[in-house]
């Protein structure tokens, strides 16, 4: 059994009128209990690496009714076909290259991309994305020129350790960078902060989609 109608229901009351989406993190959990939470009305997955999503996951158009599999997970430049040909969305993309290769696959495929671009709000040395707001600017400048993706705005991970003082101030800066990316383009409509120990201060700072895995799923095995 999965938490999925709890930790949804829990989201519900949290974000009042605010439609917020949750990304149940399947990373590590047999299919099994990806039905189990797909059953409770769980409809978007999130996984961190490109064969575990393809060894999991039905291709696209053979899946059940409405399931989605986003990549939330650093994507390397040789998994990009990989990664295209299941993931419905891309949500860690961090660097120009990276946009480049996407953008050149998807045209190879004849497919389009939606993508996020992942912001290190934390400055921590061990994680991923732009670490820099003006690296990330670039980026969505450089990614609305190109054909075949559509930038849908900004993923970001709180600091290590759940520090609740440095939780704010990241969100808070990649809330500010959001707002100004957004008024520029208007594909940008997804702000995604929160994860299983954070969540409901990255709702403080609105965002629009949280990836919580743990409390639905459980310890990963």
């Amino acid at each position: 059994m999965t938490e999925y109608k709890k930790v949804f229901q829990e989201l519900k009351e949290a974000s009042g009128d605010r439609n917020v989406t949750l990304v149940a993190v399947s990373k590590f959990h047999p299919y099994e209990m990806v039905m189990e939470a797909y059953a409770d009305g769980a409809r978007i997955f999130g996984e961190n690496r490109v064969q575990e999503m393809r060894e999991k996951f039905p291709p696209k158009g053979e899946r059940p009714e409405g399931m989605k599999v986003y990549l939330i997970g650093q994507l390397q430049r040789n998994k990009v076909k990989k990664a295209i040909e299941w993931a419905d969305r891309i949500e860690s993309v961090d660097s120009i290259p990276l946009i480049d290769k996407i953008e050149k696959e998807c045209e190879a495929l004849g497919t389009d991309m939606e993508i996020l671009l992942e912001f290190n709000s934390s400055g921590e040395e061990q994680k991923s994305g732009f670490s820099s707001p003006e690296e990330l600017i670039e980026a969505a400048s450089y990614a609305s020129g190109c054909s075949h993706i559509t930038v849908k705005g900004i993923m970001t991970i709180g600091p290590l350790g759940f520090d609740d003082e440095k939780n704010r101030r990241a969100f808070k800066r990649t809330k500010d960078l959001y707002d100004e990316l957004k008024a520029v383009y208007p594909s940008f409509t997804v702000l995604s902060m929160g994860m299983s120990g954070d969540w409901r201060t990255a709702l403080e700072y609105e965002s629009d989609e949280v990836r919580i895995g743990t409390a639905i799923f459980g310890e990963r095995v």
